[in-house]
């Protein structure tokens, strides 16, 4: 289902040789200049990605455990992570969040193991703010496990993860690909480390046995029925969970050793083409362990592999000014294709001609990066040639429909000069994407009708990411993307698409963001999906829509949402400007039709008013070494955010292109 696609209009914004008279040709002027200084020399661009203290504390524990890692930097992830401690001794999975139980007592052991002692003031705010508010018993199964190994937990009493998930049949109901790429690539080698049970004494005085309520040896270290309802799911899990440790206990496992061949095999097929397994840092974090479980030594080339591409992600910084120590802290993974498509789209918004050499060379890499393997979407999505994109430099196992999506949008403002290889890789591209849309007409990331909702009630399943469904945001992306291909409401695809996306609009008019914060990023998306896909901004659902981003402007004229927006519906829209989310504001007005309300112009002042000299934003929070990111993207939902360090350049690129064509005679 291949249509014609027709030229882009060319936006009537200054041309790069041409300069610009008003404030806001100025302003689209210099960030346009400024991100294109932002390209490497083979075409892509690549911002940090920034996440909480989790990084920094698993990489503590992973040196402890494997008797590895460079002193020096060791020291140095642990400055990292106490720098982000709160007053109260918590840490945050976000920046100004609440304290997060199952974080703090990883940085708590990490600092431990680092050396601190319990006396340390830091540590003591720590231990009383864990205490308050459970105890280890508390966290959640992830920090149990890698507690377990340093002996700091019990196995028998984290919930179980027995390698034999990996044996169920794909037909079966229950089998790893019916729940989420991410938590697949992160759970199968996890499961392994819970067969195998790896074991470090630690000395004692480096151990957290005061975090544990009444002592450890009195503390409730299993798992509670709810007995608000003696027949659920839960319950059903919880029992089949003991039965499992029961079983752990007696050795009663017969297709254990099938169970981590089929694992191994699963893991190192996986580390092929990828810059480790899943790309992914909890995931390669835990494939390094499994490895050296499974025997392995350091010494073979699969471990130095997956040992390089974790310390990959490591960012060494000198002393300044500002920070008057060395710094080392650790990225969640890479982004050089999703910032590469949003950075060529921004720039051609921004009045960057088709044929500019640097959009072209641009193009040339994401061409280079188009996936030709049958990866993990292929179990459910038969028949269809491999085709798409994935997020970082080399995961070949996982393309996403997001990605495409955005790669598809970069791609059609460009001319390449090979001309049928880029129309080759568009058509597969639509096909796969095509093949991956849901029986509800919405698009998930990673695989396709990726819903069974039991897989929450798993006891492992408590870090709340076992399940990628359709989400508005990657539909509302999909929709601008094939109406930009030529697509229309004719075609039965995006007449579904469009039918779930009125479906989740919210009653105040917004929708939920699954993969930015939160409802800004969610309803800006569907805005411009259902804009492009022909909508009048007349019509409810847009006018509704508009209506709620207008009402969710802070006072100071520009747009923010913390992330604590996931916890509670009344913080939906509310939070501090950025940058970022002040430009998704803008686009979704524009998308709505607004062609120079009040609202807009507020917020358009905003974006040039802090606009630095060289043409960027900052987004950032606190002074000196309190200095953060404030944190704009969604990993997963409640349990892991992100600061893409590209957001505050090419998002307000795009919003100031797009209104300086909703305002033509802006100054």
């Amino acid at each position: 289902m291949i249509k014609q696609t027709q030229e882009p209009e060319s936006p009537a914004l200054p041309g790069p040789e041409r300069p610009a008279a008003s404030k806001l040709g100025r302003a689209v002027a210099r960030a346009r200049d400024f991100l294109l200084s932002l390209q490497h020399a083979e075409g892509y661009w690549c911002g940090e990605l920034e996440a909480d203290a989790m990084l920094e504390a698993d990489y503590i524990f992973l040196h402890t455990l494997l008797e590895s890692g460079d002193e020096g930097r060791l020291k140095r992830a642990l400055a990292e992570m106490m720098r982000t401690q709160n007053e109260d001794g918590s840490w945050s999975i976000y920046p100004g969040g609440p304290g997060n139980l199952s974080l703090s007592v990883k940085c708590y052991s990490s600092a431990k193991l680092m050396g601190l002692p319990a006396s340390d003031p830091r540590l003591a705010r720590c231990r009383g703010w864990v205490l308050e508010h459970g105890g280890v018993v508390a966290v959640n199964t992830f920090t149990k496990l890698y507690l377990c190994a340093l002996g700091e937990y019990d196995y028998d009493a984290a919930p179980a993860i027995p390698p034999e998930i990996v044996l169920f049949p794909r037909w079966f109901y229950f089998n790893i690909y019916e729940i989420s790429a991410w938590s697949r690539s992160i759970l199968i080698p996890l499961a392994v480390i819970y067969a195998k049970k790896p074991f470090k004494k630690i000395p004692a005085e480096r151990g957290i046995d005061e975090l544990f309520v009444g002592g450890r040896a009195g503390a409730v270290l299993r798992l509670r029925h709810d007995r608000r309802r003696l027949l659920s799911w839960r319950n059903f899990f919880i029992g089949l969970d003991r039965i499992m440790h029961w079983a752990e206990m007696v050795h009663i496992r017969p297709l254990r050793a099938l169970a981590l061949r089929r694992a191994e095999k699963w893991i190192l097929e996986r580390l092929e083409m990828s810059d480790g397994l899943g790309a992914i840092y909890p995931a390669m974090l835990n494939a390094i362990i499994a490895l050296r479980c499974l025997g392995y030594t350091e010494d073979d080339p699969r471990v130095k592999r997956a040992r390089a591409e974790f310390a990959k992600l490591g960012i060494e910084e000198p002393a300044r000014e500002d920070l008057p120590e060395p710094t080392f802290r650790m990225q969640p993974c890479v982004s050089p294709v999703w910032d590469t498509a949003q950075a060529v789209f921004a720039l051609a918004e921004a009045g960057l001609p088709q044929d500019d050499p640097r959009l072209a060379k641009a193009a040339e890499w994401l061409l280079s990066k188009e996936v030709r393997h049958r990866g993990d979407w292929a179990v459910k999505v038969k028949g269809v040639e491999p085709g798409g994109w994935y997020f970082e430099f080399n995961n070949e196992f996982y393309p996403d429909t997001d990605d495409t999506a955005q790669v598809l949008l970069a791609l059609d403002r460009v001319r390449h000069p090979l001309v049928g290889r880029q129309e080759s890789a568009v058509r597969r591209a639509l096909e796969w994407e095509f093949a991956m849309q849901c029986r509800n007409g919405g698009w998930g990331s990673f695989d396709k009708d990726n819903t069974k909702m039991i897989f929450q009630n798993i006891p492992f399943a408590d870090h709340n990411a076992m399940l990628d469904p359709p989400s508005a945001d990657i539909t509302g992306r999909m929709l601008e993307m094939l109406a930009a291909q030529g697509y229309t409401r004719a075609d039965k695809p995006v007449e579904r698409a469009v039918r779930f996306l009125l479906k989740e609009q919210e009653a105040d008019g917004s929708w939920f963001g699954r993969w930015g914060v939160n409802y800004l990023y969610g309803t800006f998306l569907a805005l411009r999906g259902l804009r492009a896909i022909g909508f009048d901004p007349a019509e409810a659902p847009l006018s509704r829509a508009a209506g709620w981003i207008r009402l969710a402007q802070n006072p100071d004229g520009g747009w923010g949402e913390t992330c604590g927006s996931y916890d509670d519906p009344k913080l939906r829209g509310v939070g501090v400007s950025t940058p970022s989310q002040t430009a998704w504001a803008l686009l979704g007005l524009v998308a709505a039709g607004d062609g120079g309300s009040e609202p807009l112009r507020r917020g358009l002042d905003w974006l040039l008013d802090r606009q630095l000299p060289e043409g960027g934003w900052d987004e950032s929070m606190g002074e000196g070494r309190a200095r953060q990111s404030i944190i704009t993207g969604t990993g997963f939902p409640r349990v892991f955010y992100l600061a893409y360090g590209m957001y505050r350049q090419y998002f307000p690129l795009m919003a100031l292109a797009a209104c300086a064509r909703a305002l033509p005679h802006a100054d």
